[in-house]
């Protein structure tokens, strides 16, 4: 076994070209009051990496340009759609007249394991929170439900980079 080289690596990879004119998955992101730019250049780069429709950055989340952005998201920031919204509420309310099944990622009554999403829940927006209180009481009840990530050790949360990036896989490993 061997490592891939970075001329394998570009083969296989989309150009900057092609990034902007393939379908991307059913899958949007809403980022409430995320406070970190590291945290949404993160996030940028998961969207990337899982072809997502949309990150709609709300709140005083930062947008780009902004090189803390950019160091984290290393060109993601430029290859991902992304819109803002001064309020995550009519974020997710215009998702949910869109078609789309808003659910937020948080630790809630009733919430479903991310396994659990189904052909039914397509397309999907997923919102995520602030670093500290998460999904505020107004957002979450806005949105139709909530999923989780299983949590197995002493901790009950995730850094919402991470979280955003392991919900988003399993998003697109569930797709219909």
């Amino acid at each position: 076994m061997r490592k891939l080289t970075y001329e394998e690596l570009l083969a296989q990879r989309l150009s900057d070209e092609q990034v902007h004119q393939v379908p991307r998955h059913p899958i949007a992101v809403i980022l409430e009051d995320i406070r970190s730019l590291y945290n949404v250049g993160s996030i940028f780069r998961s969207a990337d990496a899982f072809l997502v429709q949309e990150l709609i950055l709300t709140g005083f989340t930062p947008t780009p340009p902004r090189k803390e952005i950019a160091k984290t998201a290393l060109g993601a920031d430029l290859s991902v759609p992304w819109t803002s919204s001064a309020s995550a509420v009519d974020a997710v309310r215009e998702r949910a007249d869109a078609g789309w099944t808003v659910l937020a990622l948080e630790l809630a009554h009733d919430a479903l394991p991310m396994a659990s999403l189904a052909a039914h829940h397509y397309p999907l927006c997923l919102v995520v929170g602030n670093e500290l209180t998460g999904v505020s009481a107004e957002v979450l009840q806005a949105c139709h439900g909530a999923v989780q990530i299983p949590m197995f050790g002493v901790k009950h949360s995730l850094n919402v980079a991470v979280a955003t990036g392991i919900a988003l896989y399993e998003a697109v490993r569930q797709l219909p």
